[in-house]
């Protein structure tokens, strides 16, 4: 576990991120734009939402979005891409190692390259995991193991995964999930030496009870 200092230095190297400019592309992540594709809207999650570029594309897309990150700077770059565009987002500002999201309150849950230690990720991914609701989807869209093989730019490869990987650490803990999607995913085809993306996409049992309240 963390400990706070380690928290504060960690959130506030995203916030001089952030305050030196946006590198989160001009759009949203391409492998999680095909993965919502066609789906119907309902109440969405983004977490580690970074300055809101996902979180944005979503609200565009008809969906009651709410986007979560630490870092406060991010979190203002978000709002500002959200008047630019004209839509509706919830933006809160948690810590992630801490925070509970509400228990099977949405009908889409999306974490996109949140790329942690596997000892930091697996409480942090299955606190997300716990809000899905009965029917709905969880979208978990990272750097595919292979992307550290081919000696791509980006985490340390300690940090990679497979789908696969991913899966088998929320189904176990969480037998309602059910595997829809597990797959690499190359952003472009060669030559060029594009992202190489672990897609996973969890959907909760339908018949799953919502906990008591």
């Amino acid at each position: 576990m963390l400990n706070d200092r380690a928290v504060d230095e960690r959130r506030l190297a995203w916030d001089e991120r952030h305050r030196a400019g946006d590198f989160e592309g001009r759009g949203p992540n391409p492998t999680l734009v095909s993965a919502l594709s066609g789906l119907p809207t309902g109440r969405a999650l983004e977490l580690a939402a970074g300055s809101g570029t996902n979180a944005v594309w979503i609200a565009g897309q008809g969906w009651q979005t709410t986007a979560v990150d630490w870092s406060e700077v991010g979190l203002a770059n978000g709002r500002a891409k959200e008047a630019a565009a004209g839509v509706a987002v919830v933006w809160l500002q948690r810590d992630l190692f801490e925070w509970v999201p509400p228990a099977r309150a949405f009908d889409l849950v999306v974490i996109v390259y949140l790329h942690l230690p596997a000892d930091e990720r697996r409480p942090v991914y299955s606190r997300a995991a716990s809000a899905v609701a009965p029917g709905g989807l969880m979208v978990i869209v990272g750097h595919d193991r292979q992307h550290g093989v081919e000696g791509l730019a980006g985490p340390d490869p300690d940090r990679l995964f497979t789908a696969t990987e991913i899966a088998a650490e929320l189904m176990a803990a969480d037998p309602e999930l059910q595997v829809e999607r597990a797959e690499t995913v190359r952003q472009a085809p060669g030559p060029d030496r594009a992202p190489i993306d672990a897609l996973l996409v969890l959907r909760r049992s339908p018949a799953a009870r919502s906990p008591a309240k």
